[in-house]
């Protein structure tokens, strides 16, 4: 069953249709919108500030989601995919992405809607990326456009398969009910 604890009194808020991988871990002040997945070994802290997910976020294996203490927040918006072992870290992150494997996003920075941060890109901190842009590279920077095919046949392919993903793993999803933050 994933590690779900609050943290300072703060619990974290689930919308209807997520799923938790068994070993995933949710802690603190997470609030996910609806169709999220958090997938094996992924690890969301919000336990040094908040984490705040639109609907269908994907968090692939191994990636992390954290803050700064004090500082910075993470705010993912809607069909957000989170590639394997990424770090996303006190940043905001808006609707349509992608971002790859292994890459870091770092605090203050901002990743326009329908933009693709590349596998091992490291996004510096209080990096602007703008809308519809694939940055890559360490430090990231801007390399192309996102075209319309590459927007439906990434951002959004991805985006879909991980809801299909999901309900492979209905029979044994262990995700709480749906909680609204009144409730915590």
């Amino acid at each position: 069953m994933a590690v779900i604890l609050p943290v300072e009194g703060l619990s974290p808020v689930f919308g209807k249709d997520c799923f938790l991988a068994p070993n995933a871990t949710v802690v603190g002040d997470v609030h996910m919108g609806d169709g999220c997945s958090i997938w094996f070994n992924a690890v969301l802290r919000g336990d040094v500030n908040a984490i705040r997910m639109g609907d269908r976020v994907n968090v692939q294996d191994g990636a992390v989601l954290h803050c700064t203490y004090q500082k910075t927040q993470v705010h993912i918006g809607n069909n957000v995919s989170i590639g394997h072992n990424a770090i996303v870290h006190g940043c905001r992150i808006e609707d349509n992405v992608l971002v790859g494997m292994g890459a870091i996003v770092m605090d203050n920075a901002v990743v326009g809607s329908g933009s693709i941060i590349a596998a091992g890109a490291v996004v510096l901190e209080n990096t602007m990326v703008e809308a519809g842009s694939i940055y890559a590279g360490v430090p990231a920077k801007r390399v192309k456009s996102v075209s319309p095919e590459l927007l439906r046949g990434e951002i959004e392919r991805i985006a879909g398969n991980y809801l299909m993903y999901s309900r492979w793993f209905a029979a044994f999803n262990e995700a709480p009910t749906p909680t609204s933050p009144e409730a915590s």
